[in-house]
């Protein structure tokens, strides 16, 4: 009485995607759907193969994807109410067919007066001394201004400048203690991080707490801000963040370091993700752990719900305006040199933030897909893979979104994953399940259609009682064995079952894809073409190609079509046959449309003389060129574009004959002859060779002239230096100072005499 049949184009035991059954309640001549050697898993197959094998309709069981909405509780339109709802629904059951995509709508609706928290995290290097004069004021201006757009606002203090190690800072013990320039001026020691004050309501308070901060300083150009933001974003206790709006205002006037720079210092621990505030409120690991990475700090401030705000100066602008396009849900605003705007910076940046939602989706499971459509009522929107925005959104205003979700493969369990609109804490939960199952309703024991009780019939397969076998657990294990000539072959010779099927009760249950009485038919085994079974345009059946309409061939792989092989209407240039879609070209042709022969003349070849001879009466066919080239006709173009179309030919006489071959004209062949661009090669050969010579020979008088030119400055220097020598000789005979002194002496004894 029951069919069951599952469909998916993928194997079953693998990662299909879904199930169909054939069920029917009452008994039917599809009672037996699968025929005689046919495995059970026949009943898995596409919807077109299974009504094409007599399924009815009716009995095909197709489950699709659907969800259900489990908490849908109304969007509230002030904050003052008990409990506040801003996106809705908050829980959805969802189950997908893999493959399929399912759609389901999220609405959200901006409550009037939604609570706000601030921290105010600023640079205090020395740079920024004049800024913090003006900062010790804003507490009642800043409240002030956000109590405008909501009646709960908190706001919190905390102070960076670097980490407290070589090359950052001076670790010159007077350095640390005061880091000014000037050394009478009075500075507080250099800190990564110094959380001051958790969220307040109380202007005096923050104004008290700040007035007591001095300006500290450090020696590099980056500062240790990101520090900084990371302590506030995973301290949420100390800091002390509500379940509301939440703001991190970071105000500095320069760049900041990144992960990686801590190696500098000899920091090399990656950044740990964890509190690290001391009782003073200091982050005491400054010095173990480097920087945290630009997605590092992305995730972490979309996974806490913080929205920064970058109030820089001008100069670092750009930096800081790229850094925004990396982390979600960031604004960046100018900063003027002495922040004397930042409470009006810090309102526009709120309303900008809050007027735009960015629906995401967070945990999402392996294999699974999610696209959003976003409806934002005359406001702006658009469409995205990772998340849907609408910007420009007015209090109590309501945008929906179309959320689009698909499974590639089979999951196993539930899973659940989070829809969240970034700036909020509200959430919508989605319970995923994939239909992999066939829905075959309850199992009935002992059915009748178990031969008549001695089986559980379960998707219209009989699970047969301990000692039953067979399909239908139609005979006793004890007596099976003794069945199997049934299902040899018909002289009762060969493998059972042919060898791909299994003999229960001395009848075969063949392979997957097999059947036939003694699963002689293998419906897998048929030819192949480029790897797919049939080349893909046919079906398998007994082993032999059943082709589609327009092929044929062992493995349909011939196309009976002849268009490929056709031009103007002539088949293979009539130098062959069309076979296939393809020409099979007589002998000594060759080319895609048998034109083109090894014995055979091109077409510019063929058509030079004529363009030669009714261009310029010259050429071989010039004595009778009307009627050996009554065929074509010859126009001379002064000017022409010449291309790769066009015939470049050389004649007899050698010269170069330019031509392009236009087709029919009138029944004959129209060339086109571009005018006087026969020159003769020789005359070129004869220029070219008298300017080769012509350089060699002015080459060899610059080479002689310089030689000469050489040799006369050589002989009048030798003549100048024998007349110097000459010179020289003559005054030597003069000259003191080259004669030979005499010196007489007296002797005294000679002298007596």
């Amino acid at each position: 009485k029951h069919q069951v049949a599952c469909w998916g184009e993928q194997n079953w035991g693998e990662v299909p995607p879904g199930c169909s059954g054939l069920w029917a309640d009452s008994p039917s001549p599809l009672q037996n759907f699968t025929k005689a050697g046919e495995s059970d898993a026949t009943r898995c197959a596409t919807r077109e193969e299974l009504l094409r094998r007599g399924c009815a309709l009716e009995e095909v069981v197709e489950p699709r994807g659907r969800h259900q909405v489990l908490e849908d509780a109304p969007l509230s339109d002030s904050a003052e109410q008990e409990t506040v709802t801003q996106l809705a629904p908050q829980k959805i059951a969802l189950w997908l067919r893999p493959g399929e995509q399912h759609s389901f709508s999220v609405r959200f609706k901006r409550a009037e007066g939604y609570p706000v928290d601030v921290y105010y995290l600023m640079d205090l290097s020395y740079s920024m001394k004049d800024d913090l004069e003006n900062i010790k004021k804003l507490g009642n201006d800043l409240l002030a201004a956000l109590r405008n757009i909501t009646k709960s606002v908190k706001i919190g203090f905390g102070s960076f400048v670097d980490k407290t190690v070589l090359p950052y800072v001076s670790t010159v013990p007077a350095k640390l203690r005061n880091p000014c320039p000037d050394r009478y001026e009075q500075c507080d020691s250099p800190v990564s991080f110094r959380h001051v004050l958790p969220l307040t309501d109380n202007a005096s308070e923050f104004e008290s707490r700040v007035s007591q901060q001095r300006i500290s300083g450090n020696l590099d150009s980056p500062e240790g801000g990101f520090d900084a933001i990371m302590q506030a974003a995973v301290c949420e206790e100390q800091i002390g963040w509500r379940n509301v709006t939440r703001l991190l205002v970071f105000t500095s006037d320069d760049v900041f370091h990144t992960a990686g720079d801590g190696k500098l210092g000899g920091i090399y621990l990656p950044n740990d993700n964890q509190c690290h505030l001391d009782t003073d409120g200091l982050y005491s690991k400054s010095h173990i752990y480097d920087y945290p990475s630009v997605g590092h700090l992305a995730q972490v401030l979309s996974a806490s719900n913080i929205q920064p705000i970058f109030a820089v100066t001008g100069s670092t602008l750009p930096v800081y305006q790229e850094l925004s396009r990396l982390i979600p849900k960031s604004v960046v605003g100018e900063l003027k040199e002495d922040s004397s705007n930042v409470v009006q910076l810090i309102s526009d940046a709120y309303n900008s933030l809050s007027s735009t939602v960015n629906l995401e989706h967070f945990q999402l499971p392996p294999g699974v897909s999610v696209a959003y459509e976003s409806h934002c009522e005359g406001a702006n929107h658009s469409l995205g893979g990772h998340g849907g925005v609408c910007s420009g959104v007015h209090i109590n205003q309501l945008v929906s979104f179309t959320v689009t979700v698909q499974a590639d493969a089979c999951l196993e369990g539930p899973h659940t994953f989070a829809l969240r609109v970034l700036g909020f804490t509200e959430e919508v939960r989605v319970e995923l399940q994939t239909l992999c199952d066939c829905p075959c309703g309850q199992p009935e024991p002992n059915a009748t259609h178990c031969s008549g009780g001695h089986g559980t019939l379960t998707c219209g397969v009989c699970s047969c009682s301990p000692g039953r076998v067979g399909k239908l657990c139609e005979c006793e294990l004890a007596e099976a064995t003794d069945l199997e000539a049934g299902c040899r072959g018909r002289n009762g010779t060969g493998p059972t079952c042919s060898g791909k099927g299994q003999c229960v009760c001395g009848q075969c249950q063949c392979n997957s894809n097999v059947r036939g009485q003694h699963c002689e038919c293998d419906d897998t085994s048929c030819e192949r073409h480029d790897g797919q079974l049939c080349a893909g345009q046919g079906r398998c059946q007994c082993g032999s190609c059943l082709c589609d309409e327009g092929y044929t061939g062992g493995a349909c792989d011939c196309s009976l079509d002849t268009r490929a092989c056709l031009q103007d209407g002539v088949e293979c240039s009539g130098h062959g046959r069309c076979v296939c879609n393809k020409c099979q070209c007589q002998p000594g042709y060759f080319d895609r449309l048998c034109s083109r022969c090894t014995s055979c003349r091109t077409p510019c070849e063929e058509h030079r003389d004529c363009a030669d001879c009714q261009a310029f009466r010259m050429g071989p066919l010039s004595q009778n060129c009307s009627i050996a080239c009554n065929h074509t006709v010859a126009t001379v173009v002064p000017e022409a574009t010449v291309n790769e179309q066009w015939c470049k030919e050389k004649t007899d006489d050698e010269r170069i004959l330019i031509f392009l071959i236009e087709g029919m004209e009138g029944g004959k062949v129209a060339l086109k002859v571009k005018d006087k661009d026969g020159e003769h090669l020789e005359g070129t050969s004869m220029i070219v060779l008298g300017l080769v010579l012509g350089i060699v020979v002015i080459g060899l008088l610059v080479i002689i002239a310089y030689r000469i030119s050489v040799e006369i400055l050589d002989r009048r220097e030798y003549m100048r230096f024998e007349k110097e020598r000459e010179r020289a000789k003559g005054n030597e005979v003069n000259n003191p100072l080259y004669q030979s002194a005499t010196t007489t002496v007296i002797n005294p004894r000679y002298n007596e005499d």
